[in-house]
């Protein structure tokens, strides 16, 4: 019945990360990919925090299942934000796609360790 907690988690997550990316990009007129960036790195903060407090032993596995495996999984999206980079590269815009791969990868490692950061300071 583990799976159910997962799919729990996306069902939720999938829909947000939809929204959350569509809402941003309504705001910003701008090549670079910010709603997608905005998802990858609020989930990889959500699921340092929720590692690190199933780490402490402040949350159980079923929380690791829903929200770190269902809802972060979900809610992030390694392959758009391939694709992006991708696409900005095809159309001419080599420097956002060299931003958008070194600020993602650097935001999201340092939101998942401030979020088991987090953790470990609430309950380590």
């Amino acid at each position: 019945m583990n799976w159910l907690l997962v799919v729990a988690g996306a069902v939720v997550g999938a829909p947000l990360r939809f929204l959350t990316d569509r809402y941003v990009q309504s705001r910003y007129d701008t090549v670079f990919p910010w709603g997608t960036f905005l998802v990858n790195v609020a989930g990889s903060l959500i699921l340092g925090l929720v590692t690190g407090a199933v780490a402490a032993g402040a949350a159980s596995s079923h929380v690791q299942l829903l929200l770190g495996t269902g809802l972060c999984g979900a809610l992030t999206t390694y392959s758009t934000f391939s694709y992006e980079t991708l696409r900005l590269v095809a159309d001419g815009a080599r420097g956002y796609a060299v931003a958008n791969a070194v600020a993602s990868v650097a935001a999201c490692l340092a939101a998942a360790f401030a979020g088991a950061a987090v953790a470990q300071a609430l309950w380590g």
